[in-house]
C-alpha cells in the first residue's frame, strides 16, 4: 500500500497505477467484501493521484508563469496520463465493488471520485462521461458546481440544455430525489454566483416535469411531452430519456420499431374501414 501512494505522489503514475490494480485483483481473488475500510485504502490511493496544480508548478517552476506552446503540450500528454491511470483504477474498483458490495451500478462513492477527477484533470473532460458517474455518485450538490461550470462554457443558448440533461439523467434512473436535489442546488449555486437559470421554455418542462413525477399523473405526464416538443427537439436524445422515465414512473411499455409500424398501419386500416 506505501508502495502504491509512493509511486503516485511522486507522479509515477503508470507504475503505481499498476500497483493498485494489483490490489484491486487482490481484493477479487480473495473475495474481499467492499466495505469502510477498503473504502478507505482506495480513497487513500485516489487522493494520492496528483492534481494539477502541483503539476503545473513542476512544469513552470512558479505558479504565476504562463505556459510556453511545448509546456503546454507537454502539460496536457501529463494530465492524459494520471486521467487514464486514475480512470483505470477506479473502474476496476467499481466493477470489483459491483462483485462484492451489492451495488449493481457500482459503489456510489467511487462514482464519485471518477467523475470528480475526469472534470477537474481531463485536459478537455466530457460532459457526457462526467455525467454518467455523478448520477450514479451521492452527491448531487457537487454535481450542480459541474452543471453550472459547463453552462459558463458552453455555448451561447445552450446552458438550459446542460441542466435538462442532467436532471433527465437522474430521471432515467428513476432518481426523482436526487433529480429534485440537482435542481435546487443548480439554482442555489447561480444564486450564489448572482446568476439565475434561463428564462427557457425548456427549463419551464423540466419545472413542471419535476412536479408532475411527484404524482400519478400520466396524462399531465403526455401532455408536457407534447406541450413541449419543439424545445425537447433541440436534442435527441431527451425523446430516449422520456421514454425511460414514462417505464419506469408510469409503467408505459416502449415501442419497438416494428410495433410502431405496425401500429400506425393499424390506425390507417382502421380509418378506411
Amino acid at each position: 500500500m506505501g508502495r502504491v501512494l509512493s509511486l503516485v505522489i511522486h507522479s509515477q503514475v503508470t507504475c503505481g497505477t499498476e500497483l493498485a490494480l494489483l490490489l484491486i485483483q487482490t481484493f477479487h481473488v480473495a473475495k474481499t467484501p467492499f466495505d469502510s475500510s477498503t473504502l478507505d485504502q482506495i480513497r487513500e490511493i485516489y487522493n494520492a493521484y496528483p492534481r494539477a496544480s502541483s503539476t503545473d508548478q513542476k512544469l513552470s517552476g512558479d505558479k504565476g508563469a504562463s505556459y510556453s506552446d511545448t509546456e503546454a503540450s507537454e502539460a496536457a500528454v501529463i494530465a492524459r496520463t494520471r486521467v487514464e491511470g486514475c480512470t483505470s483504477f477506479l473502474r476496476a474498483a467499481l466493477k470489483w465493488s459491483t462483485e462484492t458490495g451489492g451495488f449493481s451500478r457500482g459503489a456510489p462513492e467511487l462514482h464519485d471520485m471518477l467523475g470528480e477527477y475526469i472534470w477537474t484533470e481531463a485536459p478537455t473532460p466530457e460532459m457526457t462521461k462526467v455525467s454518467q458517474h455523478f448520477v450514479r455518485g451521492n452527491h448531487p450538490e457537487t454535481f450542480a458546481k459541474v452543471v453550472v461550470d459547463c453552462m459558463d462554457k458552453c455555448y451561447s443558448g445552450e446552458a438550459d440544455l446542460v441542466v435538462a440533461r442532467a436532471i433527465l439523467l437522474y430521471l432515467s434512473l428513476g432518481n426523482l430525489r436526487d433529480a429534485n436535489r440537482l435542481w435546487d442546488s443548480v439554482k442555489q449555486t447561480l444564486s450564489d454566483n448572482f446568476q439565475e437559470l434561463p428564462d427557457t421554455p425548456l427549463l419551464q418542462f423540466i419545472k413542471f416535469l419535476l412536479l408532475t413525477l411527484e404524482r400519478d399523473a400520466l396524462p399531465l405526464f403526455r401532455m408536457l411531452k407534447q406541450e413541449y416538443k419543439s424545445s425537447l427537439d433541440r436534442d435527441p436524445s431527451y425523446d430516449e430519456y422520456l421514454n425511460e422515465i414514462g417505464e419506469r414512473f408510469y409503467n408505459l411499455q416502449r415501442r419497438n420499431g416494428m410495433q410502431g409500424i405496425l401500429g400506425d398501419f393499424m390506425k390507417m386500416f382502421a380509418m378506411d374501414n
